[in-house]
């Protein structure tokens, strides 16, 4: 199993911090995000880091690291979304399945090797705002019946998609369609999969994402044990 990991962004909601750092590399309790990333992984054969803002630093950090032997970059320079970003990847993987991660969200080790033992899965956590995330609705079985982006009216706690996904290799040969807002989304991937072939649903205990200042400074508090 290899595994990616999406960095390319800007970090936009965390600047002025981001300015002259990529967000993946901001420090919560004095380790980088990637760093945390990288450490919880299960045994992967190589790890693929999508880049684009700054990813000179990326690439320094990745040369200096000790999780994994074998890594890559792939350079998006003109970021279409993240499913513009896993197809990037296709002639970087060389494994039959592929872990797919955000690099500003911490998951925890356990949940990770969960989302590991499954063909084809999508990691989620319960949210009490449902209306700000996209929408996990599994079918009796544990298996994915559809995605909803940011639905209104659904009443707390839903499974949110935490953006931890188990892909096989075949899902490079997706056509994905261009979204109303212009971009690629690896969501659309995994609908056409689990149109295809049971796509599982897991339920990950940690979940700790770092996309805002407030985020960030909270991170800085928190148990990370569960990631460690």
């Amino acid at each position: 199993m290899d595994a990616i990991i999406l960095a390319a962004g800007k970090g936009t909601r965390l600047r002025p911090y981001t300015n002259g750092v990529p967000k993946p590399l901001l420090p919560v309790h004095g380790r980088p995000i990637l760093d945390w990333i990288l450490g919880a992984l299960p045994v992967v054969d190589r790890v693929v880091v999508v880049v684009n803002y700054l990813g000179e630093q990326i690439e320094q950090y990745l040369a200096a690291q000790t999780h994994v032997e074998k890594w890559a970059t792939v350079r998006q320079n003109e970021p279409r979304g993240t499913g513009d970003a896993f197809m990037a990847c296709k002639g970087a993987i060389t494994s039959d399945r592929v872990m797919v991660l955000n690099g500003d969200d911490l998951i925890g080790r356990a949940d990770l090797a969960r989302l590991a033992s499954v063909p084809m899965g999508i990691l989620t956590h319960t949210v009490d705002e449902p209306e700000s995330y996209g929408i996990v609705f599994p079918k009796p079985d544990g298996t994915l019946d559809r995605l909803v982006e940011k639905p209104k009216g659904l009443a707390a706690p839903q499974l949110a998609n935490i953006g931890g996904y188990l892909f096989p290799r075949s899902a490079f040969d997706l056509t994905l369609p261009l979204s109303p807002r212009g971009e690629y989304e690896i969501t659309d991937a995994v609908s056409q999969l689990a149109a295809r072939n049971p796509f599982q649903v897991v339920r990950a205990d940690y979940w700790l994402p770092i996309g805002t200042v407030e985020a960030w400074c909270w991170s800085q508090l928190a148990d990370l044990s569960a990631v460690v």
